[in-house]
């Protein structure tokens, strides 16, 4: 789709995405002409305050498997004092569907005592709850988007190597968000690793037929996500 001229002049692009009429940086990466091009507009005249969707104004992010792990004693004495009794993973991807909301609700009603790792688009629909902190570390960690599943990957492996259990064994529920196929490529690496009791909605994929779920379920013990309070008790007990 052509670019409009009222906006030409600040969209840039790189590396195999290129576009005529825009300014291209090269392989030499430099950001010259944007860092100009911002300075230039100035920015906001008065203060502009965004906020998500739930109202808030604030989100903490960078919780890659670096970061959390730096803080893996932290987290171990938590977990071994009571602090921290459950972990959940919330994640996938978003969409405009009916019954997305399903995820910010969910995260809202998780005990005090949990924290909740999340990432990829569905992480919007709850990041800018206020949620509190365990120990000094927020409830809400924010790892990245759906590529960076392999944080969650890492750091779900670091904390059974702590405890000495199974990736399985672990105070730890995913409960994710599928839209497209990326996430579904997500889901079957989690699947190859043998990672079990997984909470998946909002909808299931169309190649998801009765066979194919009765083998999920026997084998993996996938559950489609029902309501927040019904699930939290079966999650918890």
């Amino acid at each position: 789709m052509p670019v409009k001229d009222s906006y030409r002049d600040r969209v840039f692009t790189t590396a195999v995405v290129a576009y005529p009429g825009m300014v291209h940086i090269d392989e030499a990466k430099d950001f010259t002409p944007v860092i100009e091009k911002a300075l230039e507009l100035g920015g906001y005249t008065e203060e502009h305050r965004m906020t998500g969707i739930n109202g808030g104004t604030q989100v903490t992010t960078g919780f890659g498997h670096g970061t959390v792990l730096s803080a893996a004693d932290t987290v171990i004495d938590a977990v071994k004092a009571g602090a921290i009794k459950h972990f959940f993973l919330v994640g996938g991807c978003d969409g405009a569907k009916s019954g997305r909301n399903y995820y910010t609700e969910f995260v809202r009603q998780t005990p005090q005592d949990s924290v909740i790792l999340t990432l990829a688009c569905g992480k919007y629909r709850f990041n800018d709850l206020d949620l509190g902190e365990i120990g000094g570390l927020p409830r809400i960690m924010d790892m990245g988007q759906c590529n960076d599943a392999y944080s969650a990957i890492r750091v779900a492996v670091a904390l059974a190597e702590a405890f000495g259990c199974g990736v399985n064994e672990l105070p730890l529920t995913m409960v994710l968000s599928w839209y497209e196929q990326k996430a579904v490529t997500i889901l079957l690496t989690l699947l190859s690793l043998g990672i079990k009791n997984i909470y998946l909605g909002p909808t299931l994929p169309a190649f998801v037929s009765p066979n194919v779920l009765n083998y999920l379920v026997e084998n993996f013990n996938i559950s489609p996500i029902s309501t927040p309070d019904e699930d939290l008790k079966k999650i918890l007990g």
